[in-house]
């Protein structure tokens, strides 16, 4: 990646989003964040400067900077991918840190993030937007709709399809050619057997409804 970037969210994923461009030796310009505590510090050596809808350094993006939104929360994720895109007509870059490993056969949007020792494989498909922690593994033919999160260590296995902003807790399992529904969510350590409806939790081994 040729020019630095800006990452919008300076919390835990901010800092992950960092880890993972400096492992590549991406050069970050600095980190946006909307809660002033944060403001005039620095993270990782880097400086957090102002707040993500900076208009300042958002129009570096494009042609002078890339972006990557790490804000905490889903609909905050989504409205600044929107505004990124509608405003500045720019998409975010993904993430992938050094040490993941991502088949070149698998297929990403933009926006993803994919942790230290990660693994996404062949025939893979992953939409935009999806968070995929360290050592998470993402099987072959999987599929992976937008806004999606995969734990630390989960495991989703051969063609088991996630809709969007399923969550999958640390350490659960995802038998292969599951399917699990939209806004659905799994438990952390739970090894899911069956299809999951759309927003609803479960959790236990085997997963069963909250």
């Amino acid at each position: 990646m040729e020019n630095p970037v800006i990452i919008l969210g300076a919390q835990s994923l901010g800092a992950t989003a960092l880890d993972a461009f400096q492992s590549n030796d991406v050069v970050v310009y600095c980190l946006l964040d909307d809660d002033a505590k944060l403001q005039n510090t620095e993270l990782n050596n880097v400086p957090v400067m102002g707040n993500t809808d900076d208009r300042e350094l958002l129009k570096l993006l494009g042609k002078k900077c890339e972006v990557f939104v790490a804000t905490e929360d889903t609909a905050s994720r989504r409205s600044l991918t929107n505004m990124l895109r509608d405003e500045y007509e720019v998409v975010p870059v993904n993430a992938i840190h050094a040490r993941a490993s991502v088949s070149e056969q698998a297929w990403l949007g933009h926006g993803n993030l994919v942790g230290a020792g990660a693994v996404v494989s062949s025939n893979s498909k992953m939409g935009n937007s999806c968070l995929i922690g360290a050592n998470a593994v993402i099987d072959v033919q999987v599929e992976l709709a937008d806004f999606v999160q995969v734990g630390a260590g989960a495991i989703v296995n051969a063609g088991a399809v996630l809709a969007e902003q399923a969550f999958i807790g640390p350490g659960a399992i995802i038998v292969g050619g599951v399917k699990i529904g939209a806004k659905a969510r799994v438990g952390a350590g739970s090894v899911v057997v069956a299809d999951v409806a759309a927003n609803q939790t479960v959790f236990g081994n085997p997963a069963a409804k909250v």
